[in-house]
């Protein structure tokens, strides 16, 4: 069992989001990185970052493990094993789960024996998915207790509404993970929360519509979502479907409070710039509008140019809400102690299309804030560049030459604030098979985005 990972010997995690935020500071961390749609023909693969800020290879990539094709399009990924399994002597967060959202490959990463140097343990072929589920384009990875689901963006041929994959702890295929999809269109992310027996997902677009990039028209079709889902998590059907309309446009990250007895929870529309906050009163679900962002002139837009909030997260304690917003370039912390009337505390520009921050730290930045993850004890915030390759090509160009980054930001996080970190700077666009970009990150021990209580 690996030390940085459990470091007692009770299962994965630890017993309370208190207890995790008193963890180890973050050591190494684990970010997918692409060669798709930059003209590199060369595998995607997972970096490890140095994060000890005493090491003499602090902020650089100390090992790179490709992935056995060309073309995965890593994107998002989860662990085997999460805090739900904590007490489990069983259980060992030890193996990484990196999806190709284009070819529905599932690649299992031994991130344990040598953490700083991971390597491939199993691959769970993308026309074996299809062929025993009809399900494709792997999204959100969650460790399930002893299981393993996947939220699945489409069908074999790449059409919604998808699913949810269901692997047992060895990672063999036991099916579809849902009973009843009732009428749900489209599928993106989701988080549980068991002692409420809930389970929210929430909607993006079929994957033959966004893979080849984005149409606003076809918002106008309804070839996107605008509705979250409330599942019976132990009837694992959907209950309840709100409709969020204009003020919900593309729905994206799905989180709880991580609290497990609280009932709140956030998405962020992503096209609409909203922030929908939801909690259960005398029995039902209620939705709400809570941030709204204003769009922005741009010269080049014939529209006002939205904000685009591609990613949330909300820290260990559940008093902070992170989020980023890709096109106008801005990382944004709200304290949400009371989560009906959230609070601006903090804000920090990198990129984006407005011009507000071209440069950072005397770096140029190509693209805009985008996949966030915070440290445990809710004091670092790392950020990158790269949402989805043909969607970075159309609104970034430059990106294919230039690659993408990651930058930390320092939090406050007792009194609110953020401030970009003047040391730390991963730049990918330097990488020795050419310019690389960079997506979701993960740390050995668990995050703030991983990890479910029960």
């Amino acid at each position: 069992m690996a030390e940085c990972c459990t470091p007692e010997r009770s299962g994965p995690g630890y017993a309370s989001p208190a207890e995790a935020m008193k963890a180890p500071r973050e050591l190494l961390l684990y970010t997918v990185a692409l060669y798709i749609g930059t003209g590199i023909q060369k595998p995607d693969y997972l970096a490890t970052i140095d994060a000890d800020p005493e090491s003499p290879t602090y902020s650089k990539v100390v090992s790179r493990l490709e992935m056995p094709g060309i073309g995965d399009e890593l994107h998002h990924m989860g662990w085997n094993a999460c805090a739900s399994c904590h007490g489990d002597v069983t259980r060992e967060r030890r193996y990484l789960i990196v999806p190709g959202v284009r070819s529905s490959n599932l690649h299992i990463v031994d991130c344990a024996t040598d953490p700083k140097n991971p390597s491939l343990y199993k691959v769970i072929e993308g026309r074996e998915i299809k062929a025993k589920t009809n399900l494709s384009a792997p999204h959100t990875v969650h460790c399930l207790g002893s299981d393993i689901i996947i939220s699945m963006l489409g069908d074999a041929k790449g059409e919604a509404p998808g699913g949810f994959l269901h692997l047992d702890q060895d990672f063999n295929i036991v099916g579809r993970w849902e009973n009843d999809l009732a009428g749900m269109k489209f599928n993106y992310d989701f988080w549980y929360q068991p002692r409420h027996n809930v389970m929210v997902s929430s909607e993006w677009a079929a994957p033959n519509t966004f893979m080849p990039g984005f149409d606003l028209e076809e918002v106008g079709l309804l070839k996107y979502g605008r509705e979250i889902h409330f599942w019976d998590f132990a009837e694992k059907s959907v209950v309840k479907t709100v409709y969020l309309g204009e003020d919900g446009l593309i729905p994206l990250e799905v989180r709880f409070h991580h609290n497990p007895d609280s009932s709140h929870g956030f998405v962020g529309a992503a096209l609409s710039s909203n922030i929908i906050h939801w909690y259960k009163k005398e029995g039902e679900w209620v939705v709400e509008k809570i941030i709204d962002i204003e769009n922005r002139r741009h010269p080049d837009w014939p529209i006002p140019v939205p904000g685009l909030i591609s990613v949330i997260l909300v820290s260990m304690d559940d008093r902070f809400l992170y989020l980023s917003n890709w096109l106008h370039g801005d990382l944004r912390q709200y304290d949400i102690s009371d989560p009906s009337n959230p609070i601006l505390t903090g804000q920090v520009w990198m990129g984006g299309l407005l011009g507000e921050a071209p440069q950072v730290n005397g770096r140029t930045i190509t693209g805009g804030p985008q996949m966030i993850q915070l440290s445990l004890d809710g004091r670092r915030l790392y950020v990158t560049t790269s949402l989805f390759s043909t969607w970075d090509n159309q609104f970034y160009p430059e990106i294919r030459q230039n690659g993408g980054c990651m930058l930390m930001v320092d939090c406050d996080a007792e009194n609110g604030g953020m401030s970009i970190n003047k040391e730390f700077f991963v730049d990918f666009g330097k990488e020795p098979g050419g310019p690389a970009r960079c997506h979701e990150t993960r740390y050995p021990g668990g995050d703030c985005t991983s990890d479910i209580w029960t």
